[in-house]
């Protein structure tokens, strides 16, 4: 933490911009080294919150390296609340790595992945809730996710989290007087007051839970598996999905001999979308592998759309699919509606609770089986994507340990026992919310979590 630390904020490759970071006590005197500005001044004179056109003065000769744009944003006031230095040069990779090099000549080392927002969180800036969502805003590949990452990352997770805490910290500052005080019964208000506190908690758990799977799937994506005997259309389903041609389409069966996978945006959820080969009795070896990764992927999936063929009656293979997809979350798609019905649509409609009529070929009712996607992530949960979600896996488990200690608390608090254990009981499920929030952390969580970040955030 007494390090100055630098790195490419930006992503490698050509660009208009690229930009270094610096940050830590000696930013400032690590720029006055290397930036030359047009009025001659040191960036360690300039006012926070000002830009400054200058060059990048290194080599032996002191030569330019680069005409750049250096930002100054001092102490407490910065991302990492230390003296920050941005400096925005060319955007080619050769000219970043030289000016950084400069930097790190002079006094800065290399910044490890996710230092920066680290030293954010460890200096009090954000919390550890808030320091995950930048990951996640960087990640987002929807809007939908973008403002859920954008939303934890403004405090709204947080907020909550905190009204959970007051609401327990002060059930269990009348169970502590209790406690000092032994010889005083606790009153039977008292005994209402705690239990009405902990209900209220446990039951805003219990709601922050129900969007968990929303949550969790707007974070990471829904894996969606189009499957089918083949030629029911399952590459032209893709291919309408995607709006170009990215599955080869033809009308002999089995032209897909192996899985292929795209994310799409459906409604603000994105959804890994696969389409697989034909499920058929297989033939040689190719077409034994192929349909044996088809079941992989299906068993995997989190939703399944099943494709038949409009115009055909239904055969033992789709059967067998049907059978197979018995238990599995499903969208039964109806393809070909164009074209001459000859499909049982009622057996179809007595197997899966989700049915759909489209042709992919002219993109008909696409939209209503995105629709249907789309309901398997929000449903009956949530109204928009906007609420407040939990979506990080470390969090939703927090979350339901923290729940189970307040259920543990209430059956005691019902039973009549002790102060001692429903205090205990508080504690626990208290320790667990501050987990999320990174009251209680150790080295092993922070080098887990920051880890996945990139070297410049």
């Amino acid at each position: 933490m007494n390090d100055t630390i630098a790195a490419i904020a930006t992503s490698p490759g050509e660009a208009g911009i690229g930009i270094i970071r610096i940050s830590g006590k000696k930013a400032l005197a690590v720029a006055d080294k290397i930036f030359m500005s047009k009025k001659g001044k040191k960036p360690s004179h300039f006012k926070t919150y000002t830009v400054h056109y200058g060059w990048i003065m290194g080599g032996a000769k002191k030569d330019m390296l680069d005409e750049v744009i250096l930002t100054v944003m001092r102490s407490p006031k910065s991302f990492t609340k230390e003296d920050v230095v941005e400096i925005n040069c060319h955007g080619g990779i050769v000219a970043l790595r030289g000016v950084l090099n400069l930097v790190l000549k002079n006094g800065a080392r290399l910044a490890e992945p996710g230092e920066f927002t680290k030293r954010a969180f460890l200096n009090g800036r954000i919390d550890l809730a808030q320091a995950e969502a930048v990951l996640d805003i960087i990640r987002a590949r929807t809007d939908s996710a973008l403002k859920l990452g954008a939303g934890q990352l403004k405090g709204v997770l947080s907020f909550q989290i905190n009204g959970l805490r007051d609401i327990l910290l002060k059930a269990l500052t009348i169970l502590e007087a209790n406690i000092d005080f032994p010889e005083e019964e606790i009153e039977k208000t008292d005994l209402k007051n705690i239990k009405e506190r902990l209900s209220k908690a446990a039951d805003a758990i219990k709601h922050i839970l129900k969007t968990s799977d929303c949550g969790r799937l707007l974070r990471e994506g829904l894996h969606v598996v189009i499957c089918g005997k083949p030629n029911v259309g399952k590459s032209s389903l893709m291919n309408a999905f995607l709006r170009e041609e990215r599955s080869i389409v033809t009308p002999i069966a089995g032209t897909t001999r192996d899985t292929i996978e795209e994310i799409i945006d459906i409604k603000g959820i994105p959804v890994r979308m696969v389409d697989t080969a034909g499920i058929i009795e297989p033939r040689d070896l190719v077409e034994r592998k192929a349909v044996s990764r088809s079941n992989k992927f299906i068993n995997i999936a989190d939703l399944v759309v099943i494709l038949f063929d409009a115009s055909k009656s239904l055969d033992s293979r789709d059967n067998a699919l049907i059978a197979k997809l018995s238990n599995k979350p499903a969208i039964a798609v109806i393809n070909k509606i164009d074209l001459k019905n000859k499909i049982d649509r009622e057996k179809i409609e007595s197997k899966f609770k989700h049915v759909v009529g489209i042709s992919a070929k002219k993109s008909k009712n696409l939209n209503l089986l995105e629709d249907k996607i789309a309901d398997f992530v929000y449903g009956a949960k949530v109204s928009s994507p906007e609420y407040a979600l939990v979506s990080n896996i470390r969090h939703i488990e927090a979350f339901r340990n923290s729940q189970r200690f307040l259920e543990h608390a209430i059956k005691a608090l019902d039973s009549g026992l002790g102060p001692e254990l429903i205090s205990q009981d508080i504690k626990d499920a208290l320790s667990y919310l501050d987990d999320i929030l990174g009251k209680n952390f150790n080295e092993k969580l922070l080098d887990k979590i920051f880890a996945e970040f990139c070297i410049g955030k």
